[in-house]
Parts: C-alpha cells; sequence; structure tokens
C-alpha cells in the first residue's frame, strides 16, 4: 500500500472522482445508488476497473449489481479492501 492509499481522505476523493465521471454526475445525490445515478453494465465494468488500476482494489462488476452500493458505500468497500478501517472522513457513527 502506497502513502497516498494510506490516507483516507485521498481515497475517498478519489473514488468519488472516479464515480462521478463514470457516471457522468456532477453534482451530489447523497444516498443515490450506482442504479439510480443511471449506473448500467459498461459502467460498472468502467468503475471497477478504474478503482482497480488507479487504488489497487480489486472489485468484481457483480458485485455492484448485488449491492447497487451509493458512494459512501462504495468508499467504504474500497478502504476495506486497501486495509483501511470502515469508519470514513467526516462519516459519523453511521
Amino acid at each position: 500500500m502506497n502513502t497516498r492509499t494510506n490516507d483516507p481522505a485521498f481515497v475517498s476523493r478519489a473514488v468519488a472522482d472516479i464515480w462521478h465521471e463514470v457516471l457522468g454526475t456532477n453534482h451530489e445525490r447523497p444516498g443515490a445508488s450506482f442504479f439510480e445515478l443511471g449506473g448500467e453494465s459498461i459502467k460498472a465494468v468502467r468503475l471497477t476497473s478504474r478503482i482497480t488500476e488507479e487504488l489497487g482494489v480489486e472489485m468484481e462488476v457483480g458485485d455492484l449489481f448485488e449491492e447497487d452500493p451509493d458512494l459512501t458505500d462504495l468508499t467504504r468497500t474500497v478502504t476495506r479492501g486497501l486495509g483501511g478501517p470502515d469508519r470514513l472522513p467526516g462519516s459519523g457513527d453511521r
């Protein structure tokens, strides 16, 4: 794990950037899931590929279909994949 992926704030920003670029969203819709934001199979492949390439976390496309995560859930999954805590910066005690 490199220094940047040790930083939860960096990981949160990186996942959010990938999420917004792949889904084409320019605004926040807290709690909106992958499919609610127009996610489909090609976008699922792009999202998981970019997370793997940029952050080094292997993700299965099928996980997006089974879990239909929102941005917070996806960020938690990536953080866990990096060996980090489940609690994200600014997420409270959810």
